[in-house]
């Protein structure tokens, strides 16, 4: 018989997931969306209480919150909780429903889950008389280790404490490809000083760079010794965190056994013990004293601890240690891992770890095809050493060895020995294969790659999330692209049509990538040419073409004028590069960079002309520089053409009176005599010329019908840009085209020669230089079309003269003078 309270607590788990995992749920009642809107304020406790509903849903807004408010879907990677999760998250709410059972019980049930989930662990993973300790800090069961150890090596230290070790301070050994800052733990919860804790060095010549160098820890244990230390413990790596190699286990154990240290291991490799097939390296994981697994991610289970597998045969210590525990409600930790383990079965288990092995293999070979990438070296050379020496040195390091046929010694590893890919895009290889300048390009090259991986393992990641791909800092590669199946691919569900999409996208970013590359020096050369209008930007954190800066040349302005001048020509050319019909990103350089008003150009492709990109952000920083000074003159111009148009309208008022009377001003009385005695008024009409500042008179005007100083639109150069429909602009043509010549450019928006010249077949607006005064002015209303004609309302003043009729008309209508 069931029993209903378990029922129950199944049907809640599952009401609960189904409210918490439903994204697009939405809320009856519109108070509730905003008082949930709200929901990260800190509130008081309501009174009456809430149901188990309305707490759900304010979970769920607390997690989607940050979608909401950006209004669209979270970018961040999402666990695949599926069947065997639901079991791990049941096991919790068991756990919390069988503490509360009698003590004799609870006693029997948790000595059951502790023993199967112990017995399954250690037969699954191979290592045989076992005993296992579930923690929720993957770093906690080394520390119980530790304690143990210390224990078990100083037989007075239950009583004596800390004090015995002054006798003989013990030394804890880890690789220095091991986990950042995992000694430091170690020492911090021991209370032991830092100076007990050894980083070994890894290989430098012979062996993977990421391994553990086995002669020099022999001699550190050594130097130890004789200064009166005592080795205690050795942390090694089936499955560095950056690089996934494994250290010399078999190696390591001996050395270990030499000198009575205990032998720990971790590592995600220690997940292919689960395997039918199993490779030596890993194998002799088996032989250690303790070693750490974090089946939960690898099997894809949430919340579910880690586990530390032990030998040691007294109980007491054990529990002196806190690797055992006399409260049962402690041995529930492992009820999660032991419903999940059941639910899957010997054969879920081992499918979900080949699956994951699998994936990788299918990375690695696919990426082998790829010439521009360079996968995490599973074949490292050795050099060359004569006879008895090369001898010796292998047999030392227990090193098997091949020879090709050119006579080199490889060092031999079983790929399978590690399911974690690293690949980086690589320079060499793609400047060969593409022919590109690199010269000169040396100093900085390895900031400016790592740059272009960083950029490259962004782009996967957005591109391909469910890959599970991330990116790594390595202190001899620098910065890689790492696929690491068993620990992301049971989480996101990861398939091998998702390694298929990854290597079509990662084809599709290495040639931009290459040719980015190959046409930075060009860049750098061409902006070089344009100087001192035109400062290249040193950033190798960029992953791009290069960074420009745009320099006004005004004179005569001070420091902070001219900063502020920077800035405003910088931010005005960056919004017309943007507008621009291309497929270039042009943006501001990263969110913390050193460099301000700048224009970073972001990747291009090898069809890129780069002279003609240079050339018209020199021309269009040009065109808005002298834009902006023409305005600032134009201002000058108008206010004193204003002034000295007043003056003249004033001189011509008083000219008037003079000759026509003052009767004739007066309203009624001037009628009456213009009426039977009309005069004609010599007063001539005025009109301002914006380009040239001055009056001119109207009577040209009216003489021949038409405004003097202003061309046709239809006498304006053309500026039709000869591209094909469709084509982008700082595209070079294909050979051999016939719609165009060798010499056309398809796309080309300018053309500049070396000296600076614009030719007129310029798209974009070329630099101004000396128009003439009627030209200046119908350039100026091209360039600010608004500013112009609100200044050419406000302060364009004209006199104009009424032609006098034949007929006789009322006196005052005469004449008259209108400003416009």
């Amino acid at each position: 018989m069931v029993d209903t309270t378990l029922t129950q607590v199944g049907k809640n788990l599952s009401e609960a997931m189904r409210i918490l995992g439903d994204g697009q749920r939405e809320l009856e009642v519109g108070t509730e969306r905003q008082r949930f809107s709200r929901s990260s304020i800190p509130g008081p406790l309501q009174g009456d209480g809430q149901d188990v509903a309305a707490i759900l849903h304010l979970v769920h807004n607390l997690i989607h919150e940050e979608e909401e408010e950006e209004d669209k879907p979270s970018q961040h990677r999402m666990q695949n909780v599926g069947e065997q999760g639901h079991m791990a998250l049941l096991g919790h709410s068991l756990a919390a429903y069988i503490s509360v059972l009698d003590r004799e019980r609870l006693r029997k049930l948790t000595t059951r889950i502790l023993s199967d989930t112990t017995l399954w662990l250690c037969r699954l993973f191979r290592y045989e008389n076992g005993s296992a300790y579930f923690h929720e800090d993957d770093r906690d069961g080394l520390v119980k280790v530790c304690r143990l150890v210390i224990n078990a090596r100083y037989e007075e230290y239950a009583s004596e404490g800390y004090a015995v070790l002054n006798f003989k301070q013990p030394v804890i050994y880890q690789s220095a490809s091991g986990r950042p800052g995992l000694g430091q733990h170690l020492c911090s919860q021991l209370g032991l000083p830092l100076s007990s804790l050894c980083t070994v060095p890894c290989n430098t010549i012979f062996g993977s760079q990421h391994q553990m160098d086995v002669a020099l820890l022999d001699k550190l244990i050594k130097e130890d010794i004789e200064a009166g230390k005592l080795p205690l413990l050795l942390i090694a790596n089936a499955g560095t965190p950056g690089a996934g190699h494994t250290d010399k286990l078999a190696r390591l154990k001996d050395l270990c056994d030499q000198y009575s240290m205990w032998f720990h291991v971790e590592g995600v490799n220690l997940a292919t013990l689960a395997l039918g097939q199993v490779t030596s390296a890993i194998m002799a994981a088996n032989r250690s004293d303790s070693m750490t697994l974090t089946p939960g991610q690898w099997l894809g289970l949430p919340a579910v601890t880690a586990v530390t597998l032990y030998r040691h045969e007294d109980p007491a210590l054990s529990l002196a240690a806190g690797l055992t525990s006399s409260q049962p409600v402690a041995k529930l930790r492992a009820l999660p891992l032991w419903l999940s383990l059941q639910y899957l079965g010997h054969n879920g288990i081992v499918q979900k770890i080949k699956h994951a092995a699998t994936l990788s293999q299918q990375l690695l070979q696919k990426l082998k095809t790829l010439a521009s990438i360079k996968t995490s070296g599973v074949v490292s050379p050795i050099p060359p050493i004569s006879g008895a020496s090369l001898r010796d040195v292998l047999g030392s390091l227990m090193l098997s060895i091949d020879v090709d046929h050119s006579g080199m010694f490889f060092e031999v590893e079983d790929e399978l020995s590690s399911p974690v890919v690293l690949f980086k895009f690589s320079q060499e290889m793609s400047a060969a294969s593409s022919g590109g300048s690199v010269d000169g390009y040396c100093a900085g090259e390895k900031e400016v790659l790592d740059a272009f991986n960083r950029w490259l393992g962004e782009q996967l990641v957005q591109l391909v999330p469910t890959s599970g791909v991330d990116v790594v800092e390595l202190e001899d590669e620098g910065t890689c692209v790492r696929f690491s199946p068993l620990l992301t691919a049971a989480v996101l569900g990861t398939q091998q049509d998702d390694v298929e999409a990854l290597v079509e996208k990662l084809s599709e970013l290495v040639p931009v990538m290459s040719s980015t590359m190959c046409l930075r020096q060009d860049f750098r050369e061409e902006t070089h040419r344009h100087s001192p209008s035109l400062i290249y930007m040193e950033d190798p954190s960029w992953p791009g073409l290069g960074a420009v800066r745009y320099e006004p040349q005004a004179e005569g302005m001070d420091e902070s004028r001219r900063k502020q001048e920077l800035e405003k020509i910088n931010t005005e050319l960056l919004k017309k590069l943007q507008d621009l019909d291309t497929d270039i990103i042009f943006s501001t350089g990263p969110e913390f960079g050193t460099e301000e008003d700048c224009i970073f150009v972001g990747m291009v492709t090898e069809d890129v002309d780069v002279s003609e990109l240079v050339d018209t952000i020199a021309a269009l920083g040009r065109d808005i520089e002298e834009s902006g000074r023409l305005l600032e003159n134009m201002t000058e111009v108008v206010r004193k053409g204003i002034l000295e148009a007043e003056i003249q309208l004033q001189k011509a008022n008083e000219e008037k009176l003079m000759e026509e009377g003052v009767i004739r001003q007066l309203p009624l009385v001037g009628s009456v005599l213009n009426w039977f005695s009309p005069v004609q008024s010599s007063v001539k009409g005025r009109t301002f010329n914006l380009a040239a500042g001055s009056l001119d008179s109207t009577e040209v005007t009216y003489s021949t019908k038409a405004q003097t100083g202003r061309p046709s639109l239809q006498d304006t150069p053309s500026s039709s840009s000869k591209r094909l429909p469709g084509q982008r602009l700082f595209r070079r043509s294909g050979a051999g085209s016939d719609s165009f010549s060798e010499t056309s450019s398809i796309g080309q928006a300018e053309e500049i020669t070396r000296d600076g010249r614009t030719t007129p077949s310029s798209s974009i607006h070329p630099p101004i230089s000396q128009p003439a005064p009627e030209e200046d002015l119908q350039s100026a209303s091209n360039v600010f079309p608004e500013k112009i004609s609100e200044s050419s309302e406000q302060m364009h003043k004209q006199e104009e003269p009424e032609v006098a009729s034949e007929e006789r008309q009322p006196e005052g209508q005469e004449v008259e003078q209108s400003g416009r």
